[in-house]
């Protein structure tokens, strides 16, 4: 089996091939830039995604929000580096999307040799409301 992680180009493209048969492809997620700097997802929201009260659920906010954190962690990885597990979250919801898509904005806080940490801010695309505020730390795997 081959190490996706070894790969040399890791731009949105790579992160779409390689998360569409995944649970970011069953669920919809979009990565539509990354850099050194920055990662950027969307998610289309669909009737799916939706809780029995009508509103987006939560879960599709920290699905978002930890995917963006992930692949930026596996687009910064250490040399050497095998991967990374997500080993803590911490989730702050200050409003609800409106509008057809969400999308979330992670950047790394700190790239250590054991451990990653991510800020991810998430937001309705149409209005630019903030909706969630996400803290994620990587445990970088050897």
């Amino acid at each position: 089996m081959t190490n996706v992680y070894s790969a040399e180009v890791k731009d949105a493209a790579f992160f779409n091939q390689i998360g569409k048969d995944g649970f970011p492809g069953l669920v919809g997620l979009e990565v539509i830039y990354i850099d050194d700097q920055k990662l950027k997802l969307r998610q289309e929201i669909k009737a799916v995604h939706l809780a029995p009260n009508g509103m987006l659920h939560a879960a599709v906010i920290l699905t978002l929000a930890d995917t963006a954190c992930g692949y930026g962690s596996i687009a910064l990885l250490p040399e050497g580096a095998k991967g990374h597990a997500t080993i803590e979250v911490k989730c702050n919801f200050v409003g609800a999307a409106n509008g057809s898509a969400i999308v979330c904005e992670a950047v790394p806080l700190h790239l250590g040799r054991t451990t990653h940490v991510w800020d991810a801010g998430v937001y309705s695309e149409s209005s630019g409301k903030s909706i969630a505020h996400f803290r994620c730390t990587q445990m970088i795997l050897w």
